[in-house]
């Protein structure tokens, strides 16, 4: 939402005889434009997957009913680590703390384990 919003800041629609014509408005030119999206609005804006995976190991880890010896990138929440659908719920809320981004309800629902967290958080472009 934040890059729509700048690129939108930056381009004006001119309605003239009926025909369009987009205008850069602050960025000189169309070139410019490409180069800033190509910089910040793709390749720069996920994170890695190893540092989304210490991250979110580390989050698991510090949920008070779990050992922490018990979790790796492959566990499971309910079957490995025994926790209720409850303790998943809040599980997901700390990642969404931890990584600035709102996990979709209908999106949170399917994360439970370890790697389908962290493989939705390493494609997610919001997460920081």
């Amino acid at each position: 939402m934040a890059f729509r919003n700048a690129l939108l800041n930056h381009i004006r629609v001119n309605v003239n005889q009926g025909r369009p014509t987009l205008r850069v408005v602050g960025w000189g030119s169309w070139s410019n434009v490409s180069r800033w999206m190509s910089s910040e609005g793709s390749s720069g804006s996920f994170l890695d997957k190893d540092e989304v995976t210490e991250r979110v190991l580390s989050v698991v880890k510090s949920f008070p009913k779990i050992d922490p010896s018990k979790v790796n990138p492959n566990v499971h929440f309910q079957k490995d680590l025994g926790l209720d659908s409850l303790d998943t719920v809040e599980i997901v809320m700390a990642l969404e703390e931890e990584f600035a981004m709102e996990i979709p309800d209908k999106e949170a629902d399917k994360i439970d384990s370890c790697s389908l967290a962290i493989d939705y958080i390493a494609s997610h472009p919001m997460a920081k």
